[in-house]
Protein backbone atom coordinates (compact mmCIF):
# COMPACT_ATOMS: atom_id res chain seq x y z
CA UNK A 1 0.00 0.00 0.00
CA UNK A 2 1.35 3.34 -0.77
CA UNK A 3 1.97 5.75 2.01
CA UNK A 4 0.14 8.64 3.09
CA UNK A 5 2.54 11.89 2.78
CA UNK A 6 1.49 15.19 4.89
CA UNK A 7 2.86 18.14 3.61
CA UNK A 8 2.46 21.29 6.41
CA UNK A 9 3.23 24.16 4.01
CA UNK A 10 3.53 27.85 4.20
CA UNK A 11 0.29 30.14 2.69
CA UNK A 12 0.18 33.58 2.74
CA UNK A 13 -0.50 35.76 -0.15
CA UNK A 14 0.77 39.44 0.51
CA UNK A 15 -1.77 40.57 -2.04
CA UNK A 16 -4.43 39.90 -0.22
CA UNK A 17 -5.45 41.81 2.64
CA UNK A 18 -7.22 39.35 4.50
CA UNK A 19 -4.71 36.90 4.14
CA UNK A 20 -2.31 35.74 7.25
CA UNK A 21 0.78 33.38 7.33
CA UNK A 22 0.06 30.55 8.84
CA UNK A 23 0.81 26.91 8.10
CA UNK A 24 -1.67 24.56 5.97
CA UNK A 25 -1.55 20.70 5.85
CA UNK A 26 -2.41 18.58 2.95
CA UNK A 27 -2.57 14.74 2.50
CA UNK A 28 -1.58 13.05 -0.47
CA UNK A 29 -1.05 9.59 -1.41
CA UNK A 30 2.33 8.55 -2.95
CA UNK A 31 3.04 7.43 -6.08
CA UNK A 32 5.94 5.39 -7.73
CA UNK A 33 9.03 8.21 -8.34
CA UNK A 34 7.03 11.11 -7.18
CA UNK A 35 8.88 14.34 -6.65
CA UNK A 36 8.01 17.40 -4.19
CA UNK A 37 7.56 19.20 -7.95
CA UNK A 38 4.47 16.31 -8.91
CA UNK A 39 2.91 16.55 -5.33
CA UNK A 40 2.83 20.09 -5.38
CA UNK A 41 0.93 19.88 -8.59
CA UNK A 42 -1.33 17.71 -7.83
CA UNK A 43 -2.27 19.27 -4.38
CA UNK A 44 -3.39 22.41 -6.69
CA UNK A 45 -5.14 20.75 -9.55
CA UNK A 46 -6.93 17.74 -7.13
CA UNK A 47 -6.85 19.83 -3.68
CA UNK A 48 -6.16 23.61 -3.21
CA UNK A 49 -5.76 25.52 -6.84
CA UNK A 50 -4.98 28.73 -5.09
CA UNK A 51 -1.72 27.25 -3.85
CA UNK A 52 1.22 29.66 -5.39
CA UNK A 53 4.34 28.14 -5.88
CA UNK A 54 6.77 28.65 -9.10
CA UNK A 55 8.51 25.66 -11.75
CA UNK A 56 9.45 25.64 -15.38
CA UNK A 57 11.80 23.32 -16.54
CA UNK A 58 11.35 20.13 -14.47
CA UNK A 59 14.52 19.35 -15.01
CA UNK A 60 16.65 21.15 -12.54
CA UNK A 61 17.82 23.93 -14.84
CA UNK A 62 15.54 26.86 -14.56
CA UNK A 63 15.97 27.09 -10.31
CA UNK A 64 12.58 28.50 -9.83
CA UNK A 65 10.74 25.91 -7.92
CA UNK A 66 13.68 26.32 -5.32
CA UNK A 67 12.26 26.28 -1.77
CA UNK A 68 13.05 25.55 2.01
CA UNK A 69 11.91 21.36 2.31
CA UNK A 70 12.17 20.05 5.65
CA UNK A 71 14.24 23.43 6.98
CA UNK A 72 17.13 22.72 3.99
CA UNK A 73 16.57 24.97 0.59
CA UNK A 74 16.77 22.55 -2.53
CA UNK A 75 14.89 21.99 -5.87
CA UNK A 76 11.49 20.61 -5.44
CA UNK A 77 11.70 18.80 -9.01
CA UNK A 78 14.81 17.30 -7.53
CA UNK A 79 13.60 16.24 -4.37
CA UNK A 80 11.87 12.12 -4.39
CA UNK A 81 9.73 12.05 -1.44
CA UNK A 82 10.43 8.15 -1.54
CA UNK A 83 13.66 10.03 -0.06
CA UNK A 84 11.59 11.62 2.63
CA UNK A 85 9.51 11.02 6.04
CA UNK A 86 6.12 10.99 5.02
CA UNK A 87 5.81 14.08 7.33
CA UNK A 88 7.11 17.43 4.89
CA UNK A 89 7.62 20.89 5.55
CA UNK A 90 7.86 23.59 2.67
CA UNK A 91 8.53 27.08 3.56
CA UNK A 92 9.82 30.00 0.72
CA UNK A 93 13.32 31.26 0.78
CA UNK A 94 13.99 33.47 2.64
CA UNK A 95 16.25 36.48 1.84
CA UNK A 96 13.79 37.29 -1.30
CA UNK A 97 10.52 39.61 -1.62
CA UNK A 98 7.98 36.86 -0.99
CA UNK A 99 5.42 36.92 -3.89
CA UNK A 100 2.83 34.24 -1.86
CA UNK A 101 3.15 30.97 -0.46
CA UNK A 102 6.11 29.51 -1.70
CA UNK A 103 7.08 31.60 -4.35
CA UNK A 104 9.50 34.20 -4.03
CA UNK A 105 11.31 36.58 -6.55
CA UNK A 106 14.70 35.78 -7.06
CA UNK A 107 14.44 37.57 -10.25
CA UNK A 108 14.70 41.42 -9.02
CA UNK A 109 17.57 39.80 -6.71
CA UNK A 110 19.46 38.28 -9.54
CA UNK A 111 19.05 42.01 -11.50
CA UNK A 112 20.46 44.18 -8.92
CA UNK A 113 23.42 41.44 -8.84
CA UNK A 114 24.38 41.92 -12.36
CA UNK A 115 24.04 45.68 -12.27
CA UNK A 116 26.01 46.27 -9.09
CA UNK A 117 28.73 43.41 -10.25
CA UNK A 118 28.88 44.65 -13.99
CA UNK A 119 28.14 41.10 -15.46
CA UNK A 120 29.49 41.40 -18.61
CA UNK A 121 32.52 40.96 -20.48
CA UNK A 122 34.61 44.50 -19.79
CA UNK A 123 36.98 45.29 -23.26
CA UNK A 124 38.09 47.84 -25.65
CA UNK A 125 38.45 45.71 -28.54
CA UNK A 126 35.56 46.67 -31.03
CA UNK A 127 33.57 43.84 -31.94
CA UNK A 128 33.94 42.61 -35.94
CA UNK A 129 31.29 40.11 -36.73
CA UNK A 130 33.43 38.85 -39.91
CA UNK A 131 36.49 37.66 -38.09
CA UNK A 132 36.58 34.70 -36.14
CA UNK A 133 35.87 33.92 -32.63
CA UNK A 134 38.87 34.70 -30.33
CA UNK A 135 40.85 31.60 -29.47
CA UNK A 136 40.55 30.43 -26.19
CA UNK A 137 42.61 27.70 -23.98
CA UNK A 138 40.00 24.65 -23.48
CA UNK A 139 41.08 24.33 -19.54
CA UNK A 140 40.15 28.09 -19.29
CA UNK A 141 36.76 27.56 -21.26
CA UNK A 142 36.45 24.53 -19.32
CA UNK A 143 36.99 26.77 -15.79
CA UNK A 144 34.28 29.40 -16.86
CA UNK A 145 31.85 27.16 -18.32
CA UNK A 146 31.83 25.42 -14.46
CA UNK A 147 31.16 28.74 -13.04
CA UNK A 148 28.27 29.37 -15.77
CA UNK A 149 26.40 26.42 -14.65
CA UNK A 150 24.63 28.44 -11.89
CA UNK A 151 21.01 27.94 -12.30
CA UNK A 152 19.88 31.00 -10.09
CA UNK A 153 17.89 29.14 -8.03
CA UNK A 154 18.98 31.06 -4.97
CA UNK A 155 19.50 28.04 -2.38
CA UNK A 156 22.82 29.37 -1.84
CA UNK A 157 21.66 32.86 -0.68
CA UNK A 158 19.03 31.28 1.28
CA UNK A 159 20.97 29.69 3.49
CA UNK A 160 23.62 31.37 3.81
CA UNK A 161 24.24 33.41 7.41
CA UNK A 162 25.38 36.55 6.67
CA UNK A 163 22.86 37.21 3.98
CA UNK A 164 20.00 36.26 6.31
CA UNK A 165 21.04 38.77 8.72
CA UNK A 166 22.25 41.62 5.99
CA UNK A 167 20.43 42.53 3.59
CA UNK A 168 23.52 44.22 2.03
CA UNK A 169 25.50 40.95 1.26
CA UNK A 170 26.09 40.05 -1.89
CA UNK A 171 25.92 36.12 -1.53
CA UNK A 172 27.65 33.32 -3.20
CA UNK A 173 25.73 33.84 -6.32
CA UNK A 174 27.39 37.41 -7.25
CA UNK A 175 30.61 35.92 -5.59
CA UNK A 176 30.90 32.90 -8.01
CA UNK A 177 29.61 35.60 -11.11
CA UNK A 178 32.79 37.76 -10.10
CA UNK A 179 34.83 35.05 -10.42
CA UNK A 180 33.37 34.03 -13.86
CA UNK A 181 34.81 36.88 -15.07
CA UNK A 182 38.03 37.14 -13.08
CA UNK A 183 39.08 33.95 -14.91
CA UNK A 184 37.78 35.31 -18.22
CA UNK A 185 41.08 36.38 -20.57
CA UNK A 186 38.14 38.44 -22.59
CA UNK A 187 37.34 40.37 -19.73
CA UNK A 188 39.76 43.61 -19.32
CA UNK A 189 38.95 44.80 -15.69
CA UNK A 190 42.13 44.90 -13.63
CA UNK A 191 42.32 43.64 -9.72
CA UNK A 192 41.89 46.90 -8.46
CA UNK A 193 38.86 47.26 -10.47
CA UNK A 194 37.40 44.00 -8.82
CA UNK A 195 38.75 45.06 -5.37
CA UNK A 196 36.06 48.14 -5.95
CA UNK A 197 33.16 45.59 -6.51
CA UNK A 198 33.92 43.09 -3.69
CA UNK A 199 36.50 44.35 -1.85
CA UNK A 200 34.49 45.04 1.42
CA UNK A 201 32.03 42.66 3.93
CA UNK A 202 29.61 43.70 1.39
CA UNK A 203 31.41 41.15 -0.46
CA UNK A 204 34.11 38.86 -0.28
CA UNK A 205 35.28 40.07 3.11
CA UNK A 206 31.55 40.05 4.75
CA UNK A 207 31.46 35.70 3.99
CA UNK A 208 32.07 33.71 7.04
CA UNK A 209 32.97 30.47 5.64
CA UNK A 210 30.01 28.67 7.04
CA UNK A 211 29.95 26.20 4.29
CA UNK A 212 26.02 26.24 3.91
CA UNK A 213 26.18 27.57 0.60
CA UNK A 214 28.14 25.10 -1.19
CA UNK A 215 26.34 22.46 0.92
CA UNK A 216 22.46 23.18 -0.61
CA UNK A 217 24.09 24.21 -4.30
CA UNK A 218 21.90 21.92 -6.80
CA UNK A 219 24.48 21.82 -9.23
CA UNK A 220 27.50 20.75 -6.84
CA UNK A 221 29.41 23.84 -8.09
CA UNK A 222 32.50 24.63 -6.05
CA UNK A 223 31.33 27.66 -4.45
CA UNK A 224 33.77 27.65 -1.52
CA UNK A 225 36.73 27.35 -4.04
CA UNK A 226 35.83 30.16 -5.63
CA UNK A 227 35.11 32.60 -2.51
CA UNK A 228 38.43 31.48 -1.16
CA UNK A 229 40.27 32.32 -4.60
CA UNK A 230 38.72 35.36 -4.96
CA UNK A 231 39.73 36.40 -1.10
CA UNK A 232 43.33 35.26 -1.84
CA UNK A 233 43.13 37.47 -4.53
CA UNK A 234 41.49 40.54 -2.74
CA UNK A 235 42.97 40.46 -0.21
CA UNK A 236 46.41 40.78 -1.98
CA UNK A 237 45.18 43.62 -4.05
CA UNK A 238 44.37 45.42 -0.56
CA UNK A 239 47.71 44.65 0.47
CA UNK A 240 49.60 46.10 -2.31
CA UNK A 241 47.32 49.61 -2.51
CA UNK A 242 48.02 49.64 1.16
CA UNK A 243 52.12 49.53 0.64
CA UNK A 244 52.16 51.88 -2.38
CA UNK A 245 50.61 54.82 -0.37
Amino acid sequence: MARLLKFNIFRYNPQDENSTPRMQEFVLEETVNMTLFIALNRLREEQDPSLIFDFCCRAGICGACAMVINGRPGLACQTKTADMDPDITLLPLPVYKLIGDLSVDTGAWFRAMYQKTESWVHTTKVFDPTQLEERMDNAVAEQIYELERCVECGCCVAACGTARMRDDFMGAAALNRVARFVVDPRDERTDKEYFEVIGTDEGIFGCMGLLACEDVCPKQLPLQNQLGFLRRKMGITALKQLFRK
